[in-house]
């Protein structure tokens, strides 16, 4: 990768939903809260193969907590955002506002 790529919508809001989540970033954690911020209900399939595809590309990780008897003593996989996934959200937010200045369409949000 040349370090110019830009994230796809969908992996900008999975993204944005990680580092909102912090350490209580897990899929079902992620649906919720990309539901409740932006109204558009997406499946719980959608968010791990984004989350598997941006592991891929080296802007998350991933790692199981320790097993909970609420879920028959499965472990829950927990997400984080990596140094090279905020540079991509940086990069892409800083594609996003050149491309709608000066449009009136929507205020900068620095």
């Amino acid at each position: 990768m040349s370090g110019r790529e830009y994230l796809g919508e969908f992996e900008h809001i999975v993204i944005l939903a990680l580092l909102r989540l912090a350490d209580r970033a897990y899929g079902v954690t992620v649906r919720q809260e990309i539901e409740a911020r932006t109204g558009r209900e997406v499946s719980i399939g959608a968010i791990y193969a984004t989350l598997e595809r941006l592991q891929a590309k080296g802007y998350v990780k991933s790692q199981f907590g320790d097993p909970t008897p609420e879920r028959g003593g499965r472990s829950k996989r927990f997400f984080h955002v990596t140094a090279k996934g905020i540079s991509a959200v940086n990069r892409t937010h800083r594609a996003l506002q050149s491309m709608t200045a000066g449009l009136g369409l929507v205020r900068s949000y620095s």
